[in-house]
């Protein structure tokens, strides 16, 4: 029998309820109001008094209106049918909610539960399996969809029988289960609580394998790792949304999932716009067949926004359960943590920093910690990479949010205002932005083989060269050209070297827009084999105008296509010039 409550006390979104008996933590309950079922998360207990978070808008309610408590956790659906579609933080599919606006109550279908699938088992009666064993797959836009045993089994159950392959409806029976006397029916569709982990993997190890972006800022400067954890703050028109864009289209990911958490409308509706118009490079068909939105704006309640980031978390928890490669967007992280904050406060909790929540940091961690690369118990491997969006208030970078996402994640792709104004895209700093993954042996012997056996020592000289660059730079604005020595003219263009050609990209190119690997190494040595040389000049202007115009000719080279014979022309000539003008190279 369902716990019911009373209404005793409103205060916005957050509802005071007297209940009947026990209700859990996080539990979800319902209130009837004018023939509409709004939904409410209790967020604190205290007493016989439930602090119930409603996610609709609560105006109309009043006291003594009757709450009743569903006995289960905020779940997501889990099945074949869920890419490419759009869903609000709850998971109702948006496009099969009518009108411009969103009801206030108004639900959907995640799935279709009548939509037919062609399985193929791929166990056998009396096989034993385990909660997220393998059972079959359908084919969902090309991916291999995997049918899973049940994630809340316990122990191991014996396979008692399996249909053939067919084509089959999502709700239908593919399996049956026996554990002694107990019986399981195994169909497409499973449920699973969005703020409770998925472990169904045998191990987790730590990150080790490069997440090729085909951004050179980022593979060249700062790498990400497949199952890795990274954060992108940057103001306003710093380029965080292209940047994303090129991010979510090139990487070496099998799932895209967006979480726009908290987002002005606008920008919403221009992420429902853009995303289906993107050519996914991998496929050569629509980035969306692969890509699943989840989408908050910020006039919505509270508790919706907060919930939306961790329904993505889930559904990529789902599908890295198939050992595939999940690379999870989330815009912004900010948003979320205002959420929280609005919710600590009308809980009336001890404030933290700028009011936050004073476990802040917690939370952040706790959810990052979701993501990375896990070993499953038939061999297999899966991910999940994670990049958060942050929007630090006036771009300052010390502000709660950054800080305790900068504990949680390790790599840091700060967006500077002053690169946007000066038109260098992508915005990242390379001097404050970071990858830590640097420094993990097993990245570096995956790196050295790999890669190449001088990548992370190169990226070391690149990130020398442009500190070098930079403080050479501040000495002659200061001083200006004739005050300082000629090689802090040499070390300047060096770094701009380094900017141009390496850092700088155009995400609109065909051509330049997504760098292979290969190709990023070849790139690296060139610019650096240039800046290794002891090249002489008689003045700053002689040095000035060598490397605008070296800058100029490798700028060309990278809107050249790889490996033709015009490329091989234009890099020949580089070289020529610099060999030229050189010394013999410095040991």
């Amino acid at each position: 029998m369902k716990t019911r409550g009373v209404i005793k006390g409103i205060i916005a979104n957050l509802l005071l309820v007297e209940a009947e008996n026990a209700v859990g933590q996080n539990e979800i309950c319902m209130i009837e109001h004018q023939g509409t079922e709004l939904m409410g998360e209790v967020i604190k207990i205290a007493g016989k008094t439930a602090y119930v978070q409603v996610f609709d808008s609560t105006r109309g309610l009043r006291v003594g209106t009757e709450v009743v408590f569903t006995g289960s956790l905020l779940e997501v659906t889990l099945g074949p049918g869920m890419l490419s579609k759009n869903y609000d933080g709850l998971q109702n599919d948006l496009a099969e909610i009518d009108g411009l606006f969103l009801d206030r109550g108004a639900r959907s279908r995640a799935l279709d539960p009548k939509a037919e699938w062609h399985f193929h088992p791929a166990v056998k009666a009396e096989e034993k399996v385990i909660a997220g064993s393998w059972l079959g797959h359908v084919d969902e836009h090309g991916i291999q969809h995997q049918i899973m045993a049940p994630f809340d089994l316990e122990g191991e159950w014996i396979i008692e029988s399996v249909v053939e392959a067919g084509t089959y409806q999502a709700d239908s029976v593919l399996a049956r289960l026996r554990k002694g006397d107990e019986q399981r029916e195994v169909n497409m569709i499973q449920r699973w609580p969005v703020k409770l982990a998925l472990h169904r993997f045998k191990d987790k190890p730590r990150p080790s394998r490069l997440l090729e972006t085909g951004v050179r800022t980022i593979d060249s400067l700062n790498p990400m790792l497949e199952g890795g954890v990274g954060f992108i703050p940057g103001p306003f028109g710093s380029g965080k949304t292209v940047l994303q864009h090129a991010i979510s289209k090139q990487a070496e990911a099998d799932i895209v999932i967006v979480a726009a958490c908290g987002e002005r409308a606008n920008e919403v509706v221009e992420i429902f716009k853009e995303f289906p118009e993107l050519d996914d490079p991998h496929t050569g068909k629509k980035l969306m067949d692969r890509t699943i939105i989840i989408a908050n704006t910020s006039n919505m309640p509270v508790a919706a926004r907060e919930a939306s980031v961790y329904t993505a978390m889930t559904l990529g928890e789902y599908y890295r359960q198939m050992g595939l490669r999940v690379l999870l967007l989330a815009d912004s992280t900010s948003r979320w943590a205002q959420a929280l904050r609005e919710m600590s406060n009308r809980l009336e909790d001890l404030p933290g920093p700028d009011a936050f929540p004073m476990d802040l940091t917690a939370i952040i961690s706790n959810f990052y910690a979701r993501a990375g690369r896990v070993e499953l118990h038939n061999g297999s491997y899966g991910s999940i990479t994670f990049i958060g969006t942050v929007s630090p208030a006036g771009g300052n970078l010390k502000e709660p949010v950054t800080e305790s996402t900068k504990k949680a994640t390790r790599c840091f792709y700060a967006l500077a205002q002053r690169r946007a104004d000066s038109k260098r895209y992508p915005a990242i700093d390379p001097i404050l932005s970071y990858s830590k993954y640097l420094e993990y042996p097993e990245f570096q012997a995956y790196a050295a083989e790999h890669i190449s056996n001088h990548y992370v020592d190169a990226i070391q000289e690149m990130k020398n060269l442009l500190q070098r660059g930079g403080e050479s730079n501040d000495q002659i604005n200061i001083l200006g050209d004739d005050g300082v020595p000629l090689a802090y003219h040499v070390h300047f263009w060096r770094a701009e070297l380094i900017d141009f050609v390496i850092l700088q990209q155009d995400a609109f190119d065909q051509i330049d827009a997504m760098t292979p690997m290969a190709r990023q190494m070849e790139m690296l040595d060139l610019v650096l084999d240039i800046c290794r040389r002891d090249l002489p000049f008689e003045h700053f202007e002689e040095v000035s105008s060598f490397f605008k115009g070296l800058i100029n000719d490798c700028k060309q080279l990278n809107y050249t296509a790889y490996q033709t014979e015009d490329y091989a022309t234009r890099k020949a000539a580089i070289e020529t010039i610099v060999r030229e003008r050189a010394e013999p190279v410095n040991a």
